[in-house]
């Protein structure tokens, strides 16, 4: 082997880590606007940055991109008030352009990466059908042998992925994300709030099920716990609370 040869491992070399988060759209459940979620976008891009990695943020479409408003610790309604590391990020101009102005996702250079961590919020579940730049980058990763990982409702980009066998990527892993006992609470939130009739729900579908119909081996370690699961080089995380523990599992995955 040759010291020229690419699969030699070179320490000095940063990894890089394309993030993908979702594009603005509007909910078909509820009217009301959705986007990422900013735990999802920040917490792995402070534990990859703070590890000496180079973090690009994507999007399906490119361009501006919004956040879901309880994400957002700034809220009225507090939900995210404790998101210290969001607020940092936010309240730091370079970073907080990073989102004004999104590199589509056609343009990322697979070769060139390391590894995708595709982001959640409630956008995800309606934008993510028409994304098929994302669904084949995602499994052009994998397949390529690289980390693909998933947070949150952005999972919901393996109720499309498929492999070049036309294959579900998901077939047969054990992966995580968004459960239905979470579903169920944010629904029963909005139900009590009077903010949504009792027969709306918030989703359009749901991530458990549809991984477990593509023959996925759902798993979930309970209501708001955080929590990410490695199969191989597919990363996923449960929800909004794991953004790192799905970071931290990424660059053990990478041995860095």
């Amino acid at each position: 082997m040759s010291l020229k040869d690419p699969n030699v491992v070179n320490p000095k070399q940063k990894k890089r880590v394309a993030i993908v988060i979702a594009n603005p759209a509007t909910s078909v459940t509820t009217g009301w606007p959705v986007g990422f979620w900013w735990s999802e976008l920040t917490h792995p891009y402070f534990v990859l940055t703070e590890k000496g990695y180079e973090v690009e943020v994507f999007s399906p479409k490119g361009g501006k991109c919004e956040a879901d408003g309880l994400s957002d610790p700034r809220d009225p309604s507090g939900y995210s008030a404790s998101d210290l590391i969001s607020m940092g990020f936010i309240a730091t101009p370079s970073l907080a352009k990073l989102i004004e102005q999104t590199r589509k996702v056609s343009e990322i250079d697979v070769s060139k990466f390391d590894a995708i961590v595709v982001a959640g919020g409630q956008a995800p579940m309606f934008t993510f059908e028409g994304a098929t730049d994302l669904h084949k980058k995602f499994a052009e990763f994998y397949e390529a042998g690289k980390i693909a990982c998933a947070l949150c409702h952005g999972v919901a980009i393996l109720r499309y992925a498929r492999l070049s066998n036309g294959e579900y990527l998901a077939k047969g892993k054990t992966v995580t994300g968004f459960a239905n006992v979470e579903e169920d609470f944010a629904d029963n939130a909005v139900w009590n709030m009077g903010a949504l009739p009792r027969d709306k729900h918030l989703m359009p579908w749901r991530v458990e099920d549809e991984l477990k119909r593509i023959g996925a081996n759902y798993v979930q370690a309970g209501l708001w716990r955080e929590f990410a699961i490695r199969d191989g080089n597919l990363i996923t995380g449960q929800q909004n609370f794991s953004g790192s523990a799905t970071a931290e599992l990424l660059a053990q995955a990478l041995g860095v």
